[in-house]
């Protein structure tokens, strides 16, 4: 069915994949660690909250391992990678920490981090080290509050080329920069 809005034909679309849509930033693998083990998780559904200090919304299912793992130990690592990693990114969200060890299953590198226990990526190019800041919504909603309390980049990846989830298999990758003037009134 079709509608009339602002002069253009527009087609209805599906409620529930309306997330395609608003995918809010790059996909990113969190690294969490407990008794000594570490896990990988892909995942899309995260926001930043504030700038300073810099809060992240993350929104980590109850059904998933890494959400056990952060909730006892109320730290983790935000690795963001490129699109040069993107098949391990995409085989590290299609399996279960609580069955394979995802970095040696997939071939990534645990390097350590400077304030949390979980390990840094090395494959990605960029690392938040974080420390879970409010655990009010996560109950109700699997939304946590973490603070990023130590940041990383790799100086050499000038235009880093991020993969975006667009829903059931598809990906979007980021990557081009362009500056726009806006005027002022």
């Amino acid at each position: 069915m079709f509608s009339r809005v602002t002069g253009m034909a527009k087609k209805s679309f599906p409620l529930s994949r309306v997330y395609s849509l608003l995918e809010p930033g790059p996909v990113v693998l969190v690294s969490t660690a407990r008794d000594s083990r570490p896990n990988i998780m892909t995942m899309s559904w995260h926001t930043m909250m504030e700038f300073e200090p810099p809060l992240v919304g993350c929104v980590i299912s109850n059904r998933n391992h890494s959400f056990g793992m952060l909730k006892a130990t109320n730290e983790c690592v935000i690795n963001i990678p490129t699109v040069e990693i993107a098949e391990k990114v995409a085989s590290c969200g299609n399996s279960s920490g609580a069955d394979i060890d995802k970095f040696k299953t997939f071939g990534l590198t645990p390097k350590p981090a400077s304030l949390v226990s979980a390990p840094l990526i090395e494959e990605c190019f960029a690392h938040l080290e974080c420390r879970v800041a409010d655990t009010g919504m996560v109950e109700r909603y699997c939304l946590f509050v973490l603070e990023v309390i130590k940041a990383w980049i790799d100086p050499t990846v000038k235009n880093p080329r991020t993969i975006h989830h667009r829903g059931r298999g598809s990906f979007m990758v980021a990557g081009e920069i362009i500056k726009l003037k806006s005027k002022m009134k």
